[in-house]
C-alpha cells in the first residue's frame, strides 16, 4: 500500500479510536451512576447507652463509633450497570486496537518510529495510559477508573488532531537514531503509567467522605502508588537514555535544555513522591498532593515546552 494511503488510513483509525474511547467513556459512566455506593471513611455515631445492670463493658460496646451502612444496604448493583461495564470494557479494547493500528500504520508510512513529533508523540501517550488501565485491569477490578481514562485518551487524542496534527513525513536529522526507539519509547510507557496515576489521584481529591459512587480512596492510593512504582523506574532510564542520546548527537550529556531542565524537574518531584512514603510514611492527601505537583511538571515536560518555550528539543511541529 503506498505511503499516502496508510497514513490516510492512520488519521482514519485515530479518529476511530477517539469514537470508540468516547463509547466506552459512557458505558462506564452509565455503570458507574447506576453501581453500587461505595464506603468513604467511617463516620462516628453516638448510641444511646443503657444505664443500669448491663455494667460498663456493656456501656462501652454500645457507645462505640458505627461506620456508613454495608454495601448493600447502599444498594446494589443494577444487572444493567453491570452489563454496561462489561460493554464498555470491550469498547475500551476495540479502541485500544484501533490506536495501536493508527501507530503502526503511521510508522509504515513514514519508514521510521512512529514518534517524532508532537502528534505522534501524543498519540502514542494516550495509546501508553489505556495500555495502562487495560493491563491493570488483567489483574485487578479498576473498572471504576474506566471512564476517567477513556476521557482522558479521548481528549488527549481530540487534542493531537485538532491542534498537533503534522502531516507523515520525514524528521529532522538529530531524530533519525536508533535511540528513538530507547529513549522515547522508555518516556511513553512512563508517561502512559503516570497517566493512570495522575487521574486516580485526581478523583482521591474528589471524593468525599463517606458513600459515594466513587472508588474507596484507599483504593485510588492504592492504583496510583503501583502505577508510579512501576513507571519510575522507566523515566529514570529514559532521562539516562537522553542523556546519551544527547552526547551523540551534540557531543554533551547534559546541557541545561528545557526539555532535559523539566524532565530532570519531573523525575526529583516523583522521587519526592516515593522518599515521603517510605521515610516520612506520608499517606493520603499529603502524598497525592505531592504526587499531582509531579503529575502537573510531567504534563508541563511532554507538552507546554514544546508549545511554549524554545531549545534543541523544538521538534513538535505546533
Amino acid at each position: 500500500m503506498p505511503a499516502e494511503q496508510l497514513a490516510e488510513l492512520s488519521d482514519l483509525f485515530v479518529v476511530a479510536a477517539v469514537l470508540l474511547y468516547v463509547f466506552a467513556m459512557v458505558g462506564f459512566a452509565m455503570e458507574l451512576a447506576f453501581g453500587r455506593f461505595r464506603r468513604g471513611k467511617a463516620v462516628a455515631v453516638k448510641q444511646p447507652v443503657a444505664v443500669g445492670a448491663a455494667g460498663g463493658a456493656e456501656a462501652s460496646d454500645a457507645s462505640g463509633v458505627a461506620g456508613p451502612p454495608d454495601a448493600e444496604e447502599a444498594g446494589a448493583p443494577s444487572r444493567g450497570a453491570a452489563m454496561a461495564g462489561t460493554v464498555a470494557l470491550a469498547l475500551a479494547g476495540l479502541g485500544w486496537a484501533a490506536n495501536l493500528t493508527a501507530i503502526v500504520t503511521r510508522g509504515l508510512a513514514v519508514d521510521r518510529w512512529p514518534w517524532g513529533n508532537m502528534y505522534e508523540f501524543v498519540v502514542a501517550i494516550c495509546f501508553a495510559a489505556v495500555s495502562a488501565f487495560l493491563g491493570t485491569q488483567l489483574r485487578h477490578n479498576v473498572r471504576f477508573l474506566g471512564g476517567f481514562v477513556m476521557v482522558t485518551a479521548a481528549l488527549g487524542l481530540g487534542l493531537a488532531v485538532k491542534v498537533f496534527y503534522t502531516a507523515a513525513g520525514p524528521v529532522v536529522p538529530a531524530l533519525n537514531s536508533y535511540w528513538i526507539a530507547i529513549h522515547v519509547t522508555a518516556a511513553i510507557i512512563a508517561s502512559g503509567l503516570l497517566t493512570l496515576a495522575g487521574v486516580a489521584g485526581v478523583l482521591y481529591l474528589i471524593r468525599g467522605d463517606g458513600l459515594s459512587r466513587l472508588p474507596a480512596r484507599e483504593d485510588l492510593e492504592r492504583v496510583a502508588h503501583r502505577a508510579i512504582v512501576f513507571a519510575f523506574p522507566l523515566w529514570t532510564f529514559a532521562v539516562i537514555a537522553g542523556a546519551l542520546w544527547a552526547d551523540r548527537a551534540w557531543g554533551r550529556y547534559w546541557g541545561w535544555d528545557p526539555k532535559e531542565v523539566w524532565s530532570f524537574i519531573t523525575w526529583v518531584a516523583y522521587a519526592a513522591y516515593l522518599h515521603a512514603r517510605v521515610t516520612a510514611g506520608w499517606r493520603g492527601r499529603a502524598a497525592t498532593t505531592v504526587q499531582l505537583v509531579a503529575f502537573a511538571c510531567l504534563l508541563f515536560n511532554l507538552i507546554g515546552v514544546n508549545i511554549f518555550i524554545s531549545g534543541l528539543h523544538s521538534y513538535a511541529d505546533v
